[in-house]
């Protein structure tokens, strides 16, 4: 069903770049996440000794925080790959490993087709949304020009 009116329709409209917007923040955020093999590479140790430092257990999915381990971020599947945030492979290496200078660096992935999609929806969105917002402009002009007393009779 499609909304009848200008401001259900901004509104309807609004909603759907919050909901574009939330979904590019969250893959934001899952690129800021490192795997394995960064892990690996920055703390400069072998792949076995990545998986000995990690938090994990196999009758919990999510086990509960560990100080002396590396803890990876929340996952819904067994099968989801480790990942990790920068901030907590710092701590670790600092805290656990003793490293002290710890540089994590993350790069920026390529942008995926999926990504550049969400970014034309989300553009062609404002463009929708600012075009209504100039009907519903021009629409209470109208009204305005409507309700003046001054003009002269037909």
């Amino acid at each position: 069903m499609f909304p009848r009116s200008v401001e259900s329709v901004n509104s309807h409209i609004q909603s759907s770049v919050e909901i574009a917007l939330d979904q590019a923040v969250a893959s934001t955020d899952a690129e800021a996440l490192v795997g394995i093999d960064d892990v690996q590479k920055s703390l400069n140790r072998s792949r076995a000794s990545v998986y000995r430092y990690t938090n994990t257990d196999p009758r919990n999915l999510n086990p509960p925080f560990n100080p002396r381990k590396l803890n990876p971020e929340y996952r819904s599947d067994q099968k989801d790959p480790l990942l990790f945030h920068p901030n907590e492979v710092a701590r670790f290496a600092k805290d656990v490993l003793r490293i002290k200078e710890v540089t994590v660096e993350v790069l920026n992935s390529p942008s995926t087709a999926t990504q550049q999609m969400l970014g034309s929806i989300l553009e062609e969105l404002r463009g929708i949304r600012s075009h209504l917002e100039g009907l519903d402009q021009q629409a209470s002009d109208f009204t305005e020009l409507r309700d003046r007393q001054d003009r002269p009779a037909a």
